[in-house]
């Protein structure tokens, strides 16, 4: 048999074996993404974190930064998890490696805010946020490859969307019991700690749900083992496709545009107050937003492609800064937080499976690592420079700056570029 016809029938084999344990595989990452989320998004949503950030320094540099860690992490590790993924043939091992990293940094938070205190408590607090966000820069790469590796294009965006349902209100409800009960009652001596340390039990039960519940088939086609500056040098290439460097922009004016992220509850507060019952509040619409939008950003998706998605995301995110700029009624506040959550919900599926989709399935790790990169450098030095316009010239200017920002990522998107789903599939999505 010559190569050609080799490839096609290792690309036959795979597709069948992808085929015969989609079912389980399907049942193994909804119930992954479903814990994993319940934990995480407690962790990355503009409510708890900032708050107790706040409240053990006193300081709004410090929220900046620890929020800036969390995503500098990001950019560094996504191109040394593609450079050491992208020519294996199993990519499970490596996923569940870089998760548990993760769930140990959530564990450090909670056993720091429970055992120190004072500027060890932050010192410590910055140690494992950089953690958190170096191992989830890893995971992503990973557990993306996984994921477009396993689940057929056509029903990546369903499986995400009732996994982040169910996920999302898991995490909607125990942020609001964790802002409401956990924190207001300070359980167990220190409310945050709790909540941390629930979050790491919950991530942790998703993790191992996921190792005994894959079947992966081994890759039908992978690149030659290389190193990463070598990949480096190859990164050009991948951006003489015209709409996925559009693409890539979009990403980093979007992500430039989260400038005003880590401050959007301290701004809230100032009409609400800054107590455990607000942020069970805000917790509660952002997450419930989140949640209830998940099914329906992956039926559209799906059905009309992610790009249409991504714009509505934007302008919900529009939407949002014009409610929290509007210094309005408590309902202004909640409608905000509302926005915030439909839009980081639609505009995280809508990015996370594009980029799947343009290209060859060998060049799949470097441009998630690409991408995530672009993600982390901008969403991790742009809380930085948000704290430092608040301090300088007020909310209102740096809430106009996240508008500008955010309304340039979506012209790009709306006009630059061209939605994979209507360029020529590749042979392996046919």
């Amino acid at each position: 048999m010559n190569e050609d016809g080799d490839t096609a029938g290792r690309e036959a084999a795979f597709a069948a074996a992808v085929e015969q344990h989609l079912r389980r595989n399907m049942v193994a990452n909804f119930t992954h993404g479903m814990l994993g989320m319940t934990g995480f998004r407690v962790i990355y949503a503009p409510t708890l974190l900032p708050a107790w950030l706040l409240l053990i320094s006193d300081s709004h540099f410090v929220v900046g930064l620890g929020q800036a860690l969390l995503q500098l992490g990001i950019l560094v590790t996504p191109l040394i998890s593609a450079a050491a993924l992208e020519h294996r043939h199993q990519i499970l091992p490596a996923a569940l490696r870089y998760g548990t990293i993760m769930r140990l940094a959530v564990l450090g938070l909670a056993l720091s805010a429970w055992f120190t205190g004072g500027w060890l408590c932050v010192v410590l607090a910055m140690g494992f946020l950089l953690l958190l966000g170096l191992s989830n820069g890893m995971q992503r790469v990973a557990f993306q490859m996984l994921i477009g590796k396993l689940i057929p294009i056509d029903r990546r965006g369903r499986l995400q969307g009732w996994r982040n349902l169910l996920g999302g209100g898991i995490a909607a409800i125990l942020s609001y019991a964790a802002g409401r009960w956990l924190i207001g009652e300070n359980i167990l001596g220190n409310g945050f700690a709790t909540t941390f340390a629930l979050a790491f039990v919950l991530t942790s039960m998703g993790l191992v749900a996921l190792k005994w519940g894959v079947v992966e088939p081994a890759s039908p086609v992978v690149r030659p083992r290389s190193d990463i500056a070598s990949r480096v040098r190859d990164i050009p290439l991948l951006l003489t496709d015209p709409s996925y460097r559009h693409f890539v922009w979009a990403q980093a004016f979007a992500m430039a545009g989260r400038i005003a992220a880590p401050f959007y509850i301290l701004i809230a507060a100032q009409n609400m107050g800054l107590d455990g019952q607000t942020i069970g509040i805000l917790s509660l619409a952002y997450l419930g937003a989140d949640t209830l939008s998940n099914p329906l950003w992956g039926y559209v998706g799906d059905r009309y492609g992610y790009k249409l998605t991504s714009i509505v995301a934007l302008v919900l995110m529009l939407g949002g800064l014009a409610a929290l700029q509007s210094h309005g009624s408590s309902g202004a506040m909640v409608a905000a937080f509302a926005a915030f959550g439909a839009s980081s919900a639609g505009y995280s599926m809508s990015t996370q499976t594009m980029v799947l989709e343009f290209g060859a399935r060998e060049d799949v790790p470097m441009r998630i690592a690409l991408s995530t990169m672009v993600e982390g450098g901008l969403s991790g030095t742009a809380p930085i420079l948000g704290g430092l316009i608040l301090g300088w010239a007020g909310a209102g200017a740096m809430l106009a700056c996240a508008a500008l920002l955010t309304a340039i990522a979506l012209w790009v998107m709306a006009f630059r570029v061209t939605d994979p789903r209507k360029a020529v599939a590749p042979p392996y999505l046919d």
